[in-house]
């Protein structure tokens, strides 16, 4: 007879590792863990970003934000800029337009007074000018006029930078539209005169700097701190300082204006502003048009005692204004 031997089982409780059809089994005191979800966890333990990733991160959006700050600035400075130019435009505009509607309806007769640039006697004398000019002339068109009186269509037309220190329109365009009233209806009006009348001795604010006029004279060009002119003659179309003669030998005045915006201004005190009209020059003999503003244009390009960004908001201009035929 033959004895079987009972073969007992292998027992797997003391953690050894056996093979199943649905992967490799580990025997822990917590239970079963299978290599499926031991992968899992090595997967979910590489999947937050190292501390290089997190630094090139935050330095890409640190580049992103400064290019998109520099890109608001020079959006806004140009923008800034705009404005200011469009600003002096807009004021420009309505100066040289009231010009050259004086101007043209200006009284060209050699019987009354003309004051300006080089004029001598019988008329009013202008002498050099150095500096900011001053005009003062009859033109037909409306003004200030006295309460009482008959009215005339001409008027007293005056243009000048105030240079009176203590005054709120220093170094500002000032026009002066003084309506005259008809001879004989005012004992203490004055009507239009006559030569050898003059109109600096009969309205010496008229023809002064700084002379004060408060019923007559109003701030134009409040920007304006420079104002400079030639005369263009007819007899052979060169630029002249000194004018003919006879009055209708003009055949126009070419004007020069400095204008700096209200934002560049502030920037400015009067002494300064004083001082840079100065550094601009004067017509000379023998300039070309458009030459003086070309000095100017080098002038403010050169500067290098004042505030760059009170400098770079100053705007020149120039205008031809051609005079009418003569009145009769």
């Amino acid at each position: 007879m033959v004895d079987h031997a009972t073969t007992r089982p292998q027992d797997n409780t003391s953690g050894e590792q056996t093979s199943g059809g649905h992967g490799l089994l580990v025997r822990q005191s917590n239970g079963l863990v299978t290599s499926r979800a031991l992968r899992a966890l090595a997967k979910d333990a590489h999947a937050a970003f190292t501390l290089a990733e997190l630094l090139v991160t935050v330095g890409v959006l640190v580049l992103l934000v400064l290019l998109f700050t520099q890109l608001l600035n020079s959006a806004a400075t140009i923008t800034t800029l705009g404005h200011k130019k469009m600003d002096t435009d807009s004021q420009t505009r309505q100066l040289l337009d009231r010009m050259a509607v004086d101007f043209a309806q200006m009284v060209k007769r050699s019987d009354v007074d003309f004051f300006a640039k080089g004029t001598t006697a019988p008329n009013s004398v202008g002498g050099a000018m150095a500096g900011n000019d001053r005009i003062a002339f009859y033109s037909a068109v409306p003004g200030y006029y006295p309460p009482t009186g008959s009215q005339s269509p001409v008027s007293l037309v005056a243009y000048r930078i105030n240079s009176d220190s203590t005054s709120s329109s220093y170094d500002k365009l000032e026009r002066m539209g003084k309506g005259l009233v008809w001879n004989g209806v005012s004992s203490t009006d004055t009507p239009i005169v006559f030569m050898p009348l003059t109109i600096s001795a009969t309205w010496p604010a008229a023809t002064s700097s700084s002379a004060p006029d408060t019923t007559a004279y109003e701030v134009i060009g409040p920007q304006v701190f420079r104002f400079e002119y030639c005369y263009l003659l007819k007899a052979n179309g060169t630029l002249s300082i000194t004018p003919p003669s006879d009055i209708s030998g003009i055949a126009a005045i070419i004007a020069d204006v400095a204008v700096i915006d209200s934002k560049s201004k502030v920037l400015l005190n009067d002494a300064q502003v004083t001082s840079l009209a100065g550094q601009l020059s004067d017509y000379s003999a023998n300039m070309v048009p458009g030459q003086l503003r070309n000095n100017w244009q080098n002038t403010l390009n050169t500067n290098t005692t004042l505030p760059r960004p009170a400098v770079s908001g100053i705007r020149l201009y120039e205008r031809f204004f051609y005079l009418s035929p003569p009145t009769l």
